[in-house]
C-alpha cells in the first residue's frame, strides 16, 4: 500500500470514529433529556376494597399517570423494605404518602432516609389526609419547627378534632399558587371525616386551600385544607382530603390538585 493511500485510509477511519463517538454522545444526551421523573405513591393497604379496590395508592397513581414525563410507582407497607428500598428512594423525585392505622409500623431508619432525601437532595413529599400523623411527615416538619416549642415537639401533626360528623366544601384560597391551577374555586366533597383546627404544624409558607365543614344543624366551621412548606432543598405539601371511606380520590378537582402538587413539589431539573 502506498504512503498516500495509507494516509487517506487513516483519515477515513478517524473520521468514521469521530462520527460514531459523536452519535453515541448525542444518543446519551438525548436519553438523559428524555429520562422520566419518578413519583412513588405509598400506602399501608388498609382502605376498604369496596371503596378502593387497588387501595388508595392505586387510585392516586391512576390519576398521576396522566402526567407527561413521569414514571408512577406504587408501594406499600407489606412489601420488602416496606415498599421503599434505598435504591428506589434515591431515584424518587416525589414521594406521596397515605397512612392511617399503621403509622407505628413504619421503620425509623426509613423515616430518617426520607427526611434526608427531602432536606438534602430536594425530593418532594406530599402527605395525604391521615398521614398528617405519619412518621415521615412529622419528622420532616420537625426539621423546621422551633425546638423550644414544647407543644410542637410533642404533638406536631396533630389536629384539634377527628370526627365523621359533617360535609366539606373545599375553597381555593390562593388562586395564583401552582397547585391551584385549573381547580374550581369552590367544590363540594360531601360527607367526610372532619379534621378541625388547631393544626399543630410550623407556620406554612402558603395555604392554597381552605375548607368549610357543614354540620346537620346548619352551622359551619372553617379549617386550613392544603398547606405548603420548604424543608431544606425539598418542597412539602399536606392535603387534608382523603378519608378511606370516601371516594374523594376519584373527584376531578382532587385529582387535578394531586397532579399539580406532584409537579410543584418536584425538584428542578
Amino acid at each position: 500500500m502506498t504512503k498516500n493511500r495509507f494516509s487517506k485510509m487513516k483519515t477515513i477511519m478517524l473520521t468514521l470514529s469521530a462520527v460514531v463517538v459523536g452519535a453515541s454522545l448525542c444518543n446519551t444526551e438525548a436519553a438523559a433529556a428524555e429520562r422520566l421523573r419518578r413519583v412513588v405513591v405509598w400506602s399501608e393497604c388498609t382502605a376498604p376494597k369496596n371503596m378502593y379496590p387497588n387501595d388508595i395508592n392505586g387510585a392516586v397513581a391512576d390519576t398521576l399517570k396522566l402526567l407527561k414525563g413521569w414514571e408512577v410507582i406504587t408501594a406499600n407497607l407489606e412489601q420488602p423494605d416496606q415498599g421503599i428500598s434505598d435504591e428506589l428512594l434515591k431515584s424518587t423525585d416525589v414521594l406521596v404518602w397515605w397512612g392511617h392505622k399503621k403509622h407505628g409500623k413504619v421503620n425509623d431508619d426509613l423515616v430518617k432516609r426520607i427526611v434526608k432525601r427531602v432536606k438534602e437532595d430536594g425530593m418532594g413529599f406530599i402527605s395525604l389526609h391521615s398521614a398528617h400523623y405519619a412518621k415521615p411527615f412529622k419528622a420532616v416538619l420537625l426539621e423546621i419547627a422551633n425546638p423550644k416549642d414544647e407543644e410542637m415537639q410533642k404533638r406536631v401533626g396533630s389536629w384539634g378534632a377527628y370526627k365523621c360528623d359533617s360535609a366539606v366544601k373545599v375553597m381555593v384560597k390562593d388562586a395564583d399558587h401552582p397547585i391551584c391551577k385549573g381547580v374550581e374555586k369552590c367544590f363540594d366533597l360531601g360527607d367526610t371525616e372532619r379534621y378541625g383546627e388547631k393544626f399543630i404544624v410550623p407556620e406554612p409558607e402558603a395555604v392554597p386551600f381552605d375548607c368549610e365543614y357543614r354540620f346537620p344543624d346548619g352551622h359551619t366551621e372553617k379549617a386550613r385544607h392544603g398547606l405548603c412548606w420548604t424543608v431544606g432543598k425539598g418542597k412539602v405539601f399536606y392535603f387534608q382530603t382523603g378519608h378511606e371511606t370516601c371516594k374523594h380520590y376519584y373527584e376531578p378537582n382532587v385529582q387535578r390538585i394531586l397532579r399539580n402538587a406532584v409537579e410543584w413539589a418536584a425538584p428542578k431539573k
